[in-house]
C-alpha cells in the first residue's frame, strides 16, 4: 500500500549490509537498501516485512510441536524505510492452538499488523493427500530480470526462473533472495518462505505499472506443511474487476511441491496522468 506522492529517501538507506535488515536490539530493526519497494524508494517492501514478522512471531514463546499454519498481514498505510520496532504477543493462549499477533511500528505508528494461528504437530501421514498441481522445478523455466519491469533495492536482490509461456494476469515462476533476512541471524524455512510470498502481485502482472497502481493491501499465507529451504515456486493469477478491485492468488511451492496458498487483495488505480 502506498500514496502517489514520493518522497526520495533511497540514497539514506544501508547499502553496504547485505542482508534485508539489521537487528539493532530486541525486536528492533534498521533496514538496507535490500528492502526498497517498487512502488517509491523511501518505502519498505512488504516482502520483507512481512518475513521480519514472521521471524519475529518464531522467536515469541516457542513451542516443540507447534507450527505456523496461517499467517495473514494487514497494510495499515505506507511503510516507511526507517528503523522499524516489531511488538509481539499472544492473543489466543493454549496448548494445542494458539493465535499470535505482530506488529511493525516506524516512528511509533503502527504500519503493519500480522496474525499467526500455531496448531500442534500431529502425525496425519495416513491420510495425507494433495490436490493442487505442481509446477515445473527452476531449472525447466527460463531467467527473468525483475527489474526491466519493477524498480527498487528489494527487486534487485532476487534471483527469477519464469514460465516461457506466462501472460499477463498468469505466470509460473521461481524466485530466491540473494540476501539473509537478518545480517548474523538464521530464519525458519517458513519465514523464508513468507518474506518472498509478497513478490506473487509482482510477477504476474495484468496492466502497466507505468500506467496503472496495484497495491495490495493484505496478504494471506496458509500452509499444510513446513516448507524446506530454497527456491520458492509461485503459481499464480491475478483478477481485477470493473471497480478498482483486484485478487491475487497463488499456490506456493519447495522444490519437493506444493506446500500453501497466498492471497493477497488490490486497489487498482490509474496513475495520475497516465
Amino acid at each position: 500500500m502506498t500514496s502517489e506522492t514520493p518522497d526520495s529517501t533511497g540514497a539514506e538507506l544501508d547499502h553496504e549490509t547485505p542482508a534485508f535488515y539489521r537487528r539493532l536490539g530486541p525486536g528492533l530493526y534498521a533496514p538496507t537498501v535490500h528492502v526498497q519497494g517498487a512502488w517509491r524508494d523511501d518505502e519498505q517492501h512488504m516482502a520483507p516485512v512481512s518475513g521480519i514478522l514472521a521471524h519475529e512471531i518464531d522467536l515469541h514463546e516457542p513451542r516443540d510441536g507447534m507450527q505456523l499454519a496461517r499467517i495473514s498481514f494487514d497494510i495499515l498505510g505506507m511503510i516507511p524505510a526507517r528503523p522499524s520496532r516489531v511488538e509481539v504477543r499472544t492473543t489466543r493462549p493454549g496448548r494445542t492452538i494458539e493465535l499470535v499477533e505482530a506488529t511493525m511500528l516506524v516512528d511509533d505508528r503502527a504500519v503493519v499488523r500480522a496474525h499467526a494461528w500455531r496448531l500442534a504437530s500431529h502425525d496425519s501421514e495416513p491420510v495425507a493427500g494433495v490436490e493442487l498441481a505442481p509446477i515445473p522445478g527452476p531449472d525447466e523455466m527460463r531467467p527473468w530480470v525483475g527489474t526491466d519491469t519493477w524498480e527498487g533495492g528489494y527487486i534487485e536482490g532476487l534471483e527469477f526462473r519464469v514460465d516461457p509461456e506466462r501472460r499477463p494476469g498468469r505466470t509460473r515462476a521461481w524466485i530466491r533472495a540473494l540476501n539473509p533476512l537478518v545480517d548474523g541471524e538464521t530464519c525458519s524455512p517458513t519465514a523464508d518462505l513468507v518474506r518472498l510470498a509478497d513478490t506473487a502481485n509482482g510477477i504476474a502482472v495484468r496492466v502497466s505499472p507505468q500506467e496503472w497502481m496495484f497495491p495490495n493491501v493484505d496478504l494471506s499465507v496458509h500452509l499444510f506443511r513446513e516448507p524446506v529451504r530454497g527456491w520458492v515456486g509461485f503459481d499464480t493469477s491475478v483478477t481485477m474487476g470493473p471497480t478498482g478491485l483486484g485478487l491475487t492468488s497463488t499456490t506456493l511451492h519447495d522444490e519437493r511441491g506444493p506446500v500453501g496458498r497466498a492471497e493477497q487483495i488490490l486497489t487498482v488505480r490509474r496513475l495520475p496522468g497516465a
